[in-house]
Order: structure tokens, then sequence, then C-alpha cells
């Protein structure tokens, strides 16, 4: 995917964001994808529907796993935290099956992966792995 985003707020905000910002920019691509999007309001709004969709039935199927905690999300993604202090081996047991998520390794998110919402196919894989990575507890 493409990283993009923008924000909407009074002009003399975004001229102190605008000193604040980091050393790279979306590129060219991702400008035109996003003004793309805007442009196609009905299918962005299809597409966001999916994503809603997909992440509800993702949070249902890790929260029935006794191994993970996972926090409410309003965004593209879901947030869990993996009990017994084993994120980091999770990910990386994930990362062996060709799974990627992303591993938080500061003290207020230790422990916690994060899953991006994909497809039904994508979510599937990723549950049923957590079953298996989580032995008796995935069950």
């Amino acid at each position: 995917g493409l990283r993009a985003g923008y924000g909407i707020m009074p002009a003399s905000l975004a001229d102190v964001l605008m000193h604040m910002k980091p050393p790279y920019s979306p590129n060219v691509a991702a400008e035109v994808a996003m003004l793309a999007s805007l442009q196609d309001r009905e299918s962005l709004m299809e597409r966001v529907g999916t994503i809603v969709t997909e992440r509800d039935r993702m949070t249902k199927q890790l929260s029935a796993l006794d191994f993970m905690e996972v926090f409410p999300s309003s965004a593209n993604f879901v947030l869990t935290r993996v009990a017994g202090g084993e994120g980091r081996e999770l990910r990386d047991r994930l990362a062996a099956t060709g799974i990627f998520v992303r591993y938080f390794d500061t003290p207020r998110l230790r422990d916690c992966i994060r899953i991006s919402v994909g497809t039904e196919a994508d979510t599937d894989r990723v549950v049923e792995a957590l079953r298996e990575q989580g032995g008796e507890r995935g069950r």
C-alpha cells in the first residue's frame, strides 16, 4: 500500500505543523492515489465499509483467543496485547510463517501487536496461525 494522509485545520496550525513535519513526505504516487480516491467518494466509502466489517469480524475472532487482549478500534488495524509477556516471540513466530504484524516495545504498549485489516482470507489466515501459535491457549 501507499502511505498517505491529510489534515483539515486552521491555516495558522498548518503553518506550525509544516515546520515540524518529518523529513519525508508522501510521494507523488501516494498523492495521486489519494486525490483519485477523494474524487470517487462512493467507491471510497464502499471500501471503508468493507474494512469496518472485516475489522469487526477480526476483533470478534481475536477476542475468542484466551491469550489475546483486544483493544477497541476505529482504525484499519486491531491492537492486541499478548498474555504472558510473549509479544515479541509471537511476532517472530508469525513472521516465520510469512505473516507480518507490528510489535511494540514501549512501556505502555509492551507485548502489543498491531494487526492490519485485510481481506477475509487474510483474517482467516492470521487467526488460524494465532490459534496454532497459541497452542492450548489458542483453543
